[in-house]
């Protein structure tokens, strides 16, 4: 399993955590530190649609531009957010063809049905 995280995200964290607890095996890509490009976001973008893949509560979303926020589809959206990692919702956990964001009960039962 991957998993996109930002290092100082406490929901990240819980999420990492949560992860080892379960003895899961994952790679950690942390967006800030580590970078995206349009090849990581395109799919994860087109999986869980773009309105789900950008964090529209956050600081770096209320710091775009008008122009930026408005006629978003998924490919503006993999362009804000490659420009702007911290936009991306997180932690996002890719194991084969799943794609699943956040860190609520839903998606720990997700994630549990995931690992098996």
């Amino acid at each position: 399993m991957k998993i996109f995280t930002l290092k100082n995200c406490d929901t990240c964290k819980k999420a990492l955590k949560w992860l080892e607890s379960k003895g899961v095996a994952f790679q950690n890509h942390d967006v800030r530190a580590d970078g995206l490009t349009a090849d990581q976001v395109g799919p994860l973008v087109k999986a869980l649609g773009w309105e789900t893949a950008i964090n529209r509560r956050s600081t770096t979303w209320r710091g775009l531009s008008e122009a930026d926020k408005s006629d978003i589809d998924d490919a503006k959206a993999v362009d804000l957010i490659v420009a702007n990692p911290t936009l991306m919702k997180r932690p996002v956990y890719v194991s084969g063809d799943c794609t699943i964001a956040g860190f609520d009960a839903k998606v720990q039962g997700e994630l549990e049905a995931m690992i098996g």
